[in-house]
């Protein structure tokens, strides 16, 4: 029983420290393309390297982290081309998540991704970005599991956290931030009529949306400053 409950307790902490640094990485506390130091790390989280390094694998898989040669861990930072072609397929991905989610959401989980909006709607109403960040997250984590389909969970899983961070960054202009929160409305009131056109359409402008935003950000120096500079 002992060995039990010291498994659990190992794995529980391997979790929380994936956790505490998703949300670094997201929200920008690591800077895209900066080496993740093991001993700053350990003394900020007050964890030894065992956990660490389990989170740190695990967000690799996530694809919030490369593992790179003779560089160890470090923040992912993507190229212009990479934004437009993981934006294109993520884009797809979200029209076909609200698409199916409409047809096939359950009252029980259209009722969840209400609770969500309200709750995320707060967070805009308090201008909260970090609170509304992850609410927002989970309303297009729980559209996309409305789906039904777990192949198209998981590669929109895969796919959509290499660009969490910049997503993050999208809503930092108040008037983008509105217009975001204006499409979430419709996605709810599309869910709500069963609207699978309607999911499909709103969803897929919210993704392009978001990457021209995106871009604009880049090219401009307010993403990856240090990059533009350079150009």
């Amino acid at each position: 029983m002992t060995a039990d409950i010291i498994e659990i307790s190992r794995l529980a902490l391997h979790d929380q420290v994936a956790s505490r640094l998703r949300t670094m990485l997201v929200e920008g506390h690591i800077a895209p393309g900066a080496k993740l130091n093991e001993r700053e790390l350990c003394l900020q989280l007050r964890v030894s390297r065992t956990p660490l390094r389990e989170a740190i694998k695990l967000l690799a898989a996530e694809g919030l982290v490369d593992l790179l040669p003779n560089r160890g861990a470090v923040a992912v930072k993507l190229t212009e081309a990479d934004v437009l072609n993981t934006f294109e397929v993520l884009a797809m991905l979200e029209g076909m998540s609200g698409e199916l989610a409409a047809k096939r959401i359950t009252d029980e989980e259209l009722a969840e991704v209400r609770a969500l909006h309200y709750e995320m709607m707060a967070c805009f109403a308090r201008r909260d970005l970090s609170g509304y960040y992850r609410l927002n997250a989970r309303i297009h984590t729980a559209i996309n599991e409305a789906a039904g389909n777990p192949v198209l969970s998981g590669t929109y899983r895969s796919i959509n956290a290499r660009v969490q961070s910049l997503r993050f960054r999208t809503n930092q202009n108040d008037a983008k931030w509105k217009h975001a929160v204006e499409e979430h409305e419709q996605m709810i009131v599309a869910l709500a009529a069963r609207d699978a056109a309607g999911m499909r359409k709103v969803l897929i402008s919210h993704v392009m949306r978001k990457r021209d935003t995106v871009l604009e950000l880049m090219r401009t120096g307010q993403i990856y400053p240090q990059a533009h500079k350079a150009s």
